[in-house]
């Protein structure tokens, strides 16, 4: 049987194809859980406790990896959750190799990124083995927050081991939350206590209003501090010829351009005999923080080197967060014309993901070409709060099908139905389809959507929503 020639228009009914005329009503457009960042919850503790089975029970599948080893998470990961129809991400905020010396202060730390960069907080214990002098520091630090913090006291498997949990009223945190992750009991509870506090809409965001935010970020030794104190003409960072001077970011307001930045020095990787895979994870972690905080993040690549994973990794952080983007190519005056030429190379071969990314070649050292970065970053900046309207997008998205179908799935050819610019910062756009689209094809709408509206320097976020028509759904 051939499908009818219906369109989703936008109310739960269906209609035919004039609902491409859509005239764009304002800001109303794009449903309710894509009306701005979901909040995010981290999920916090010491080695051991439970973090990421907790994540698991919470996704409801088998997502952050679980060992019976401390230190298995070696990286701070998002992922998408819901709980009672609310949209949420849940932040696994992982482990580390741990030392006795260092063990209190990394625990610390890892609270503090999740004050910057999370919503709501959950602190796992062990309650079995109680509370050790490690939960006793980040329950200090979360105290402080001013942030809703759950204590899930894990390991409650019974009645049995409910006094265990009561005991751990001692970290000032209110009510511990009795749970067991391996076995769900109580994940429920707890799971109903954070939605109760939540905001609808992430207010980590980066908002509009005071001066930009601009992360500088790279890896070690690519010359972090030495653009933020020439932009800054002053030694604002300490700067040496070794990898990882700076260990905490440094705020610092620069007037550019007739305008006043905020510039973030994430440079930081401090080795110390016994606690460098400690330090050198949270360096990593704090530079999420920063990214997560700016709203466009000035990429610094050695250019006198040949780029190594490190710096495509970096690159892929500032992507997932959905930054703006700026790409610079510090070490300029250290470039001859054999490094250029395989400079080139490397960029057509490594760097094809961010073609859109402004580039400027740059020496902080000596000043060369630092005066081209204000209009990149502004340029960056304005793509990222581009909004285009419904009516116009659904033009553009009509007429790009009827040249180039969406290519034959299971038999069907999937149709895009209705599209409409769900959100800014960065640009994120809801299709409304009959079936799924293939990757491919989404990489070739956002290659066109850039084609025909720019957003150099932005990422570009394209959601697919299935919808089936009323005679298709389940009675």
């Amino acid at each position: 049987m051939s499908e009818e020639n219906t369109d989703f228009a936008g109310d739960g009914t269906w209609s035919d194809e004039s609902d491409w005329d859509y005239v764009d009503s304002g800001d109303g457009d794009g449903e309710d859980d894509y009306a701005g960042p979901p909040p995010v919850v981290a999920v916090v503790g010491r080695p051991n406790v439970g973090k990421s089975t907790l994540v698991n029970r919470i996704l409801g599948r088998r997502e952050a990896v679980v060992q019976d080893l401390p230190g298995v998470t070696r990286d701070r990961v998002s992922y998408d959750a819901g709980w009672l129809g609310r949209r949420f991400m849940v932040q696994d905020t992982g482990g580390w190799e741990p030392d006795a010396k260092g063990l209190q202060q990394l625990v610390a730390e890892q609270a503090t990124v999740a004050m910057r960069t999370a919503d709501a907080i959950i602190l796992v214990v062990d309650a079995v083995v109680g509370a050790t002098a490690s939960d006793e520091a980040a329950a200090k630090m979360l105290r402080r927050s001013g942030k809703p913090v759950f204590l899930a006291a894990n390991k409650v498997d019974g009645e049995r081991q409910e006094p265990d949990a009561a005991a751990l009223w001692s970290l000032g945190l209110g009510e511990p939350h009795p749970i067991s992750a391996i076995h769900g009991r109580g994940v429920a509870d707890l799971l109903d206590a954070v939605i109760a506090k939540l905001p609808e809409v992430s207010e980590i965001a980066p908002r509009t209003g005071g001066p930009r935010r601009v992360a500088l970020v790279g890896k070690p030794n690519v010359g972090k501090s030495s653009l933020l104190n020439r932009l800054a003409d002053e030694e604002r960072s300490v700067v040496h010829d070794v990898a990882g001077t700076t260990v905490d970011p440094v705020d610092s307001l620069i007037e550019l351009g007739g305008k006043t930045w905020r510039f973030v020095d994430t440079a930081g990787l401090r080795r110390k005999v016994g606690q460098a895979s400690g330090h050198e994870f949270y360096a990593s972690v704090r530079t999420h923080g920063a990214i997560d905080a700016a709203e466009v993040c000035l990429v610094l690549v050695d250019a006198s080197q040949p780029l190594t994973e490190q710096d495509l990794r970096i690159l892929s952080m500032v992507i997932e967060a959905g930054r703006a983007l700026v790409l610079v190519f510090n070490k300029w005056d250290m470039v001859d014309e054999d490094r250029r030429y395989l400079l080139d190379k490397e960029i057509d071969r490594e760097l094809v993901q961010v073609a859109w990314a402004p580039r400027v070649n740059i020496s902080a050292k000596t000043g060369r070409a630092v005066a081209k970065l204000v209009p990149a970053l502004e340029r960056s900046l304005a793509s990222w709060d581009t909004r285009i309207p419904t009516g116009r997008l659904n033009t553009f998205f009509k007429e790009i099908v009827a040249a180039t179908p969406p290519p034959v799935r299971g038999g069907k050819q999937p149709r895009i139905l209705f599209a409409t610019q769900a959100a800014t910062r960065p640009p994120t756009f809801v299709l409304f389809t009959t079936g799924f689209l293939e990757a491919g094809y989404r990489r070739f709408l956002e290659r066109r959507l850039r084609e025909d509206f720019g957003f150099e320097g932005s990422p570009i976020r394209i959601n697919v929503r299935v919808r089936e028509k009323r005679g298709h759904k389940a009675r």
